[in-house]
């Protein structure tokens, strides 16, 4: 496995075409406003080399018999998926941000359950080149990019009906040799902080559409890709120089508008190509795992509780019954959200392939709650808080020799707390609740792996109605022919 410095090492040697406010980034690894996420990254391999950490974050490779990074993981066991949840929350509070290699490790079990599928059904070798592509990526422990999600154009027509085709990721071209594809893939998490990026459909498909029908891997580099990346609200406070209004002096994160400019596919790289029947299927199973990860928003939640309570210290408040009840309150939610993640895990079950999978309702029924929950802590978060959270003069001015002595004097909470610490604990809460973080906390927690009323339709396909319907007409004493 990798160390961070070797992560770090092996991002250099990528030749990425990356724009961002119009220019083109000429250094991404060091850049000001991205670094902080390749620090997130970078904290995963951190931790999956320590040994106190290793049970969670690391895992043995059923193709192999090596220990993997986690990450890299096929799930082999409901265990093999509670750690997957423990993982996810404890990075959560060691970062306080997204971490981004969750969507790639979802993106790699969904594949090990839908090729085997489609194998099963039209005798091709699409597992064994997953199976291949695995044991690499497994060896060289690297970050993925899973990218689910097009630009969609007019949401009322399919891929066909679109007045512009592009708009859902499809083959322009085939050749002996492998494929041509056009399109975007929008939101993506940490894509160039990745070595890999794999494509899957986003919707599911009829066959009028099966060009659009493709899944493949590429080395996020490849000729033809250019990454935009997503404007994050007090991004540019990374350019200041200071570590107070950053609010997370350490990590972040970011997304990108991945556009693949008519790029070449080999046919070894490919996992499905134009069995549309399986596309709906895919995005189902990848969006069950997916919607199980979002057990990292508890770690952000945990950090997010104790900044609250550092702030209700430092503000004098802290033994207020209300401040209690509401502290106590985003911890309820926040446990609430776990349970929903474990749940899912501990309910899990084999597939055909040997893959283990979340129970489907579960996890629907888990990022439903966060698409809820993560808004009422932040709230609540703010409410504790205060309205200086949002008034803060800036680190610039709390250093400056003409203004600096009035915001230490006036800006005093408890006389046992310094100023500076103060504004701190103030401007992590405002970067979860508010800035660059918010997008990973809150933002995401409503829309990504779908929107809430996506997880409602799977909710209403996978619970039992009738049987809910037969025991309440058994007890009422209801006899129907």
């Amino acid at each position: 496995m990798m160390t961070p410095k070797q992560y770090e090492e092996s991002l250099r040697k990528l030749n990425l075409v990356v724009y961002m406010f119009g220019k083109r980034v000429k250094n991404v690894v060091d850049d000001p406003i991205i670094r902080p996420s390749m620090n997130a990254v970078a904290y995963t391999y951190k931790l999956a080399g320590d040994p106190e950490y290793q049970d969670i974050m690391t895992a043995i490779s059923h193709i192999s018999g090596k220990r993997i990074n986690r990450f890299t993981h096929i799930h082999q066991s409901t265990e093999d998926l509670v750690k997957k949840t423990k993982m996810g929350r404890l990075l959560g509070s060691h970062t306080g941000c997204c971490f981004q290699r969750c969507v790639g490790m979802d993106s790699l079990n969904a594949l090990s359950v839908v090729t085997y599928d489609i194998d099963q059904k039209y005798q091709t070798s699409y597992n064994k080149r997953f199976l291949s592509y695995l044991e690499m990526a497994q060896d060289k422990d690297l970050v993925i990019d899973g990218a689910m999600t097009d630009p969609k154009g007019d949401r009322g027509l399919p891929p066909h009906k679109q007045s512009d085709p592009d708009m859902f990721l499809r083959v322009v071209e085939e050749r002996a040799d492998g494929i041509v594809v056009r399109g975007a893939k929008a939101h993506q998490t940490g894509a160039v902080n990745s070595h890999e990026i794999i494509i899957m459909p986003t919707i599911s498909l009829g066959e009028e559409d099966k060009d659009y029908a493709v899944s493949f891997a590429l080395p996020s580099d490849a000729p033809g890709i250019t990454y935009i990346m997503g404007r994050q609200s007090c991004d540019t406070r990374k350019l200041e120089g200071g570590t107070i209004d950053m609010g997370n002096r350490f990590f972040g994160g970011h997304e990108a508008l991945v556009v693949f400019d008519d790029v070449f596919v080999p046919w070894d790289r490919i996992f499905m190509y134009k069995e549309f029947e399986f596309a709906g299927k895919l995005v189902e199973v990848f969006a069950s795992y997916h919607r199980q990860s979002y057990a990292c928003k508890t770690g952000v939640g945990d950090v997010l509780i104790g900044a609250t309570q550092t702030i209700a210290e430092y503000n004098g408040v802290e033994k207020a019954s209300h401040i209690k009840d509401k502290i106590i309150e985003m911890n309820h939610l926040n446990e609430t959200l776990f349970c929903g993640s474990l749940a899912c895990a501990s309910e899990g079950h084999k597939e055909p392939s040997g893959t283990y999978c979340v129970n489907t309702l579960l996890a629907n029924v888990c990022k439903q709650n966060v698409t809820r929950f993560p808004y009422v802590i932040g709230r609540l978060a703010q409410d504790v808080a205060g309205g200086l959270m949002v008034t803060l003069p800036s680190e610039q001015d709390f250093r400056s020799p003409e203004t600096g002595k009035w915001v230490e004097k006036y800006f005093k909470g408890n006389a046992t707390v310094s100023t500076e610490n103060r504004m701190r604990i103030l401007r992590l809460i405002e970067n979860l609740t508010l800035g660059t973080a918010a997008v990973g906390y809150l933002t995401e927690s409503m829309h990504g792996a779908g929107s809430p009323q996506a997880q409602r339709i799977m909710i209403a396909r996978q619970v039992n109605m009738k049987e809910k319907q037969k025991h309440a007409k058994k007890l009422s004493g209801i006899t129907e022919d």
